[in-house]
């Protein structure tokens, strides 16, 4: 059934979209066969992309636990003992160092950690939550930082991207000139002026809770908009720059010289183009911000995976720190990968080539 809807599509999709030289190689093959040829074509380039993109992200994962492990390795040992260091002897704390692992030669720390987590083992925290799974741990605070990344985003996406629009529509007037205002603010101050500055007078003024209380809706106010006021400037930049660009193309002055109207022109035509190379950036904002951020985490005390790391590292808990290093460092090629997939089959003009790049 798919494949007789895609023979009886191809024609017009062809034309559309400027394949007619593959076309005309297969009006002499049945629409059947050509579907059958495309789709194994293009699935055998997304197959090797995604193979190799998987391979790189398995190398760049390698380099960057590695790293992260050795690091952590050359803090000084009395950060593992904690409070008991002073009720320990000396030959205590030697044993108890030696029963974690860190008398051993770092290649072996490393090989074991590596065999550890091939078998989904993260370790037990050390200091954090003694003998409680790393995973465990993570999983417990992995919920608040997709709560809030989430709910930036969506905040982040309905001001952002019709603040963009309405700066390239009404460029250079007043509107277009205090949206630039607002991205050069949020890019050159210091994010964390602007966070305190929130904490301390919107809370007031509008009488917001200054912490994060899972029981009161009201306190999730202010850390999704400190969350969101990033990606808000970002989005609404891009998106401006994109329409601009499409606007000043021949192709939207012979339309209006044709007599399409204005709405026409944004909505069909100069929108949707200014639309794909947001596509790209899409799942890495996403996916960056379910992170969460570290200083907003701690300034709002959410239970969040930023303040986890923060404590695992004041703590030495290396087991908790190198679990979360990997979660951030995954999520963040995933979504790379993602962006790149997404912008392929979103614009025809982009093909996954024989060197199974998009390009």
């Amino acid at each position: 059934m798919f494949l007789h809807l895609l023979s009886a599509f191809m024609p017009h999709f062809c034309r559309c979209h400027g394949f007619n030289k593959y076309w005309a190689l297969a009006t002499n093959r049945s629409g059947r066969q050509y579907a059958e040829e495309l789709i194994t074509e293009e699935g055998t380039c997304l197959v090797k992309y995604i193979a190799k993109r998987f391979a790189q992200s398995i190398l760049t994962l390698f380099i960057i636990i590695t790293i992260v492990f050795s690091l952590l390795r050359l803090m000084p040992d009395e950060g593992y003992l904690g409070a008991a260091a002073e009720k320990m002897s000396p030959e205590q704390q030697e044993i108890y160092l030696t029963n974690l692992g860190l008398r051993d030669p770092l290649l072996v720390q490393l090989k074991n950690f590596y065999v550890n987590l091939i078998q989904g083992d993260l370790g037990k925290s050390i200091t954090y939550r003694t003998d409680v799974p790393v995973l465990d741990i993570i999983q417990d605070k992995m919920m608040y930082s997709i709560l809030f990344g989430l709910g930036a985003v969506a905040l982040s996406l309905l001001v952002g991207v019709p603040l963009g629009i309405l700066m390239a529509q009404f460029k250079g007037r007043w509107l277009d000139r205090l949206g630039t205002g607002y991205i050069v603010i949020v890019v050159a101050v210091p994010a964390m002026v602007y966070f305190l500055m929130i904490q301390m007078y919107i809370s007031e003024w509008f009488n917001l809770p200054m912490l994060f209380d899972e029981y009161n809706p009201r306190s999730f106010i202010l850390p999704l908009i400190c969350l969101a006021l990033g990606p808000i400037a970002s989005y609404a930049m891009w998106m401006r720059r994109y329409m601009v660009d499409e606007l000043n193309k021949d192709y939207i002055k012979l339309a209006r010289a044709k007599g399409v109207t204005e709405r026409t022109i944004m909505f069909r035509h100069v929108m949707r183009n200014a639309f794909i190379p947001m596509a790209q950036y899409l799942p890495a904002t996403i996916l960056f911000t379910i992170t969460g951020s570290i200083y907003i985490e701690s300034l709002f005390s959410i239970p969040g995976m930023g303040g986890l790391l923060v404590d695992a590292i004041q703590r030495q808990d290396n087991n908790v720190v190198q679990g979360l290093v990997l979660v951030f460092s995954s999520l963040g090629i995933i979504g790379l990968i993602l962006g790149d997939l997404l912008m392929a089959i979103v614009d025809p003009r982009i093909k996954l080539g024989k060197g199974d790049s998009v390009r």
